[in-house]
């Protein structure tokens, strides 16, 4: 656990990694000499343990993809044949390139899917939390009122003082338990397979998010099979390295099916054709034509091109579309608290006029 720990890079740091490397290679340095700069440079104690180990299997004359691949967890089946690739064709500068170049998207892609959903999260933690801070310390300072007066108060005001009571007594145990419960769902999600498929087949079917969930993946799906396709790598190997690369699990099942049905001889259209909530229409069709122009692999970076560009303007727009749905969660909640609080005040202060 701990050596993988000092062993794993993120993905900006593997950008880094694959430029750096780009540039020197392409400058004419030789490769081991390449490496051990990078290393003597190098302030990133993962990428020092890495290049490390990188430069011992080198020198012992290692291809730089056979000795990655031990750090297959890392930097992932579709940046080693990438770079496989490149040393036996002898483009490995090339290679090295689009590999850094396609890292680098999927680093901002994946930065914009994030960024979207920080605002929803923060707004609505933070309306929980001042709505838990006024339940818990500021409404029981005005609760003896209402005792002493002996009024009777309205189904929300008696609603909110249990809920009060019980986040007083209890509140620190629902704390803990918000958080255990929030561990063992992330644990789940990561360790139990048919849990993990599950939310993420219900995510993909939430409205705006799931839309935003398919783009990515849409996009990152014909990324990384268009060019491995066009680094000529057999049609069936270019499908299972892509499952392989795809982290939603849902997707992976299904172009690990994909792969299975090519090696069977259907092609790849008529397949995506028979899962048009994953695939939408115009991907079977654009691959369609692809196949018979022999273009496949140009036409998968055209359609990732596309829903890259879908992504961005989806994340750009995301705040807009649920503001609403926001705006009315917050209303509720907080005109909950104010009517229970207020109803009473003004019930008495009727009572007391003559």
């Amino acid at each position: 656990m701990f050596k993988n720990l000092f062993t794993k890079l993120s993905l900006k740091d593997q950008v880094l990694f694959t430029k750096r490397l780009a540039f020197l290679i392409r400058a004419d340095v030789p490769i081991l000499e390449s490496l051990k700069m990078m290393q003597r440079q190098t302030r990133s104690r993962a990428r020092a343990k890495i290049l490390d180990k990188v430069v011992e299997d080198v020198s012992n004359g290692q291809y730089l993809s056979a000795s990655l691949s031990r750090y297959n967890n890392t930097f992932g089946e579709f940046a080693i044949n990438i770079i496989k690739v490149g040393e036996e064709g002898g483009i490995l500068d090339k290679n090295l390139e689009y590999l850094a170049e396609e890292l680098k998207k999927r680093h901002e892609l994946k930065k914009k899917v994030i960024g979207a959903m920080i605002y929803p999260i923060f707004i609505t933690v933070a309306t929980l939390g001042i709505t838990g801070i006024i339940t818990t310390y500021v409404f029981p300072k005005i609760m003896p009122i209402f005792n002493s007066l002996g009024a009777n108060l309205p189904p929300t005001t008696r609603l909110l003082i249990a809920m009060s009571n019980f986040l007083v007594h209890y509140g620190i145990f629902v704390i803990f338990g918000v958080i255990a419960a929030g561990i063992l769902l992330i644990l789940a999600y990561k360790k139990i397979k048919p849990f993990n498929y599950a939310v993420s087949r219900i995510f993909l079917a939430v409205p705006i998010f799931g839309h935003l969930a398919l783009s990515y993946q849409m996009a990152n799906f014909c990324r990384t099979f268009g060019l491995l396709l066009n680094c000529n790598l057999g049609i069936v190997t270019a499908a299972n390295i892509t499952a392989n690369s795809t982290t939603n699990l849902v997707y992976k099942r299904e172009i690990y099916k994909l792969a299975e049905e090519i090696s069977k001889g259907r092609k790849i259209s008529q397949h995506l054709d028979t899962s048009p909530t994953l695939f939408p229409e115009m991907v079977p069709q654009l691959v369609a034509i692809g196949e018979t122009t022999g273009n496949l692999g140009k036409t998968l970076l055209y359609l990732s091109d596309h829903y890259e560009a879908e992504v961005n303007d989806l994340t750009k727009n995301l705040s807009s579309a649920i503001e609403p749905v926001l705006l009315v969660f917050m209303g509720v909640i907080v005109g909950f608290v104010a009517v229970s609080v207020i109803t009473p005040i003004y019930e008495l202060t009727q009572n007391l006029h003559p």
